[in-house]
């Protein structure tokens, strides 16, 4: 094998791995949940949103018949969708949940309905459901901004996880550099903002450490 396909292999390899290890952070709520039958301190959204993203990617790594876009956007949404269903299992207010859920599934099928539908031309539709993933997917980078802020004002990191930021920076960087190999600004564009939330998340960790947080609370009972 040249040495190009090997870094390709190590890369593609690298995706799947950090990937699976970021999707997997939900587990700790899934336990949480199954020990208590609460879904106290578990925040829905963060499921549904993430869920919706893997079936994105899915469809378009099933467009591009690209094999690591599959493999790590079939399993995600499979672990996502079981978050989904334990949460459910276990909410008392289902009606509201049920209603987000509706009405982001409503968006979903509408939109595969457009692109698979009134978008014969495949290449054409291949851009227009890149864009769609790689804005979907800035979003929900940049969304957890304004909780950073209150972190700032509050000094205090004890609402992040170190892990999941670890995580998250990881697989930022793979599909950064996954799509910059594959010369695919889809892929390449939307990880950018997930590597520069994690550093900044490290630099709150770094300014606010957990162990001064606890200190802190100590002193003020």
């Amino acid at each position: 094998m040249e040495a190009g396909g090997v870094a390709d292999s190590l890369l593609s390899g690298a995706c799947v791995l950090f990937t699976l290890g970021m999707f997997s952070t939900g587990l700790s709520d899934l336990r949480h949940m199954r020990m208590t039958r609460r879904v106290d301190n578990v925040q829905f959204l963060p499921f549904l949103t993430t869920d919706v993203n893997n079936l994105s990617w899915l469809s378009y790594g099933t467009l591009k018949e690209d094999w690591t876009l599959i493999v790590v956007n079939a399993v995600g949404a499979v672990l996502q969708s079981l978050y989904i269903l334990v949460y459910l299992h276990y909410c008392p207010r289902k009606h509201a949940v049920l209603l987000q859920t509706a009405t982001l599934l409503g968006v979903l099928l509408l939109g595969f309905g457009y692109f698979w539908l009134l978008v014969p031309n495949i290449e054409a539709r291949l851009q227009q459901l890149g864009l769609f993933c790689s804005i979907f997917t800035i979003s929900m980078y940049l969304s957890p901004l304004a909780d950073l802020a209150k972190i700032v004002q509050s000094k205090s990191t004890q609402s992040l996880s170190f892990s999941l930021t670890i995580a998250t920076l990881l697989t930022s960087a793979s599909w950064t550099l996954y799509g910059f190999r594959l010369r695919d600004p889809y892929i390449m564009v939307p990880n950018l903002p997930g590597i520069l939330t994690s550093f900044i998340r490290l630099w709150l960790f770094w300014k606010y450490p957990q162990e001064q947080d606890r200190n802190y609370q100590l002193l003020q009972t």
